[in-house]
């Protein structure tokens, strides 16, 4: 009767005999392409050149992959389990809720609390986010700033003047210009 020990030790004795094929091929393979570069005069460097070592397909070691962001550092550190964050995507379970972030922050790093300046906006161009207020409902005290769509309460007047905070200074046309000659 055969035992799994007889079996395995078969198959531990094939494994050996593959192996030990596999590297007298390969040896005499290595042999016969030596001395056919040797016949020939030929160097590693010349079938580099030949294949175009330079153009090879992927990327060389050491070089990072195109198009592959490197990993951005932890801006963030959970205390109680010292897990990071880096402040992008998603905030994980621990500081999601944390109306005050900055007890959380890494030593080194500095988040910025304050909003970053706005460019000026160059006349003419259509400025984003907030606009400040130009009509007011004197009635209800609500506010349009003279973009988008308007309000009821003023959408049926003909003079908005009535509604107008401030004056606001006319744009001159090209012909209001005076030309002197």
């Amino acid at each position: 009767m055969v035992t799994l020990e007889s079996l395995q030790a078969k198959i531990a004795k094939l494994q050996a005999q593959a192996e030990a094929l596999v590297k007298k091929d390969s040896t005499a393979v290595i042999e016969k392409i030596r001395g056919l570069m040797e016949r020939h005069g030929l160097t590693t460097a010349d079938i580099d050149a030949h294949v175009g070592g330079s153009k090879k397909r992927g990327r060389k070691p050491g070089t990072k992959a195109a198009g592959v962001k490197p990993a951005a550092p932890a801006q963030y550190r959970d205390p109680k389990t010292g897990a990071t964050w880096t402040g992008r995507g998603r905030a994980p379970a621990w500081i999601a809720n944390a109306k005050d972030r900055s007890k959380y922050l890494v030593e080194g790093t500095s988040v910025a609390s304050t909003p970053v300046a706005e460019k000026p906006a160059k006349p003419g161009n259509y400025v984003r986010g907030p606009q400040p207020v130009l009509y007011t409902d004197p009635k209800t005290g609500a506010t349009w700033s003279g973009r988008g769509r308007a309000p009821a309460w003023i959408a049926g007047t003909k003079d908005r003047s009535k509604f107008s905070i401030a004056v606001v200074p006319k744009t001159k046309s090209k012909s209001d210009t005076v030309v002197k000659i």
